[in-house]
């Protein structure tokens, strides 16, 4: 599951440190390589996030998601591009108007 199968929840756990639920998107696509695909694959990942959280879906599939914060947490492969960063920062500020934190990390390399 990844930032390219806007259906699916790619993973979700409960943060052992916070007790926040986070649900992770998973993005393994390279920025310099169709920069616009990528940025539209990544907003229908977090419009479908939304839609999940939203529904009230999240508590059907994830029951002990009541009562938590919830964090979208975006795992990517490769760092942020300069549009990339200016994208992240917008959807960041409207997902926390939902009440949704949204986070970036680096992949660990292997």
């Amino acid at each position: 599951m990844s930032v390219d199968q806007a259906d699916t929840i790619d993973v979700a756990t409960i943060d052992k440190a916070s007790g926040e639920l986070w649900l992770t998107i998973s993005d393994h696509l390279p920025w310099d390589d169709n920069e616009g695909d990528h940025l539209v694959l990544l907003q229908n990942k977090l419009n479908a996030y939304l839609r999940f959280i939203e529904s009230g879906e999240i508590f059907k599939k994830v029951p002990d998601a009541k009562g938590r914060g919830i964090v979208i947490n975006l795992v990517g492969k490769f760092p942020l591009s300069h549009k990339a960063d200016f994208f992240y920062g917008k959807a960041r500020a409207a997902i926390e108007r939902a009440g949704v934190r949204l986070q970036f990390s680096l992949m660990s390399p292997n």
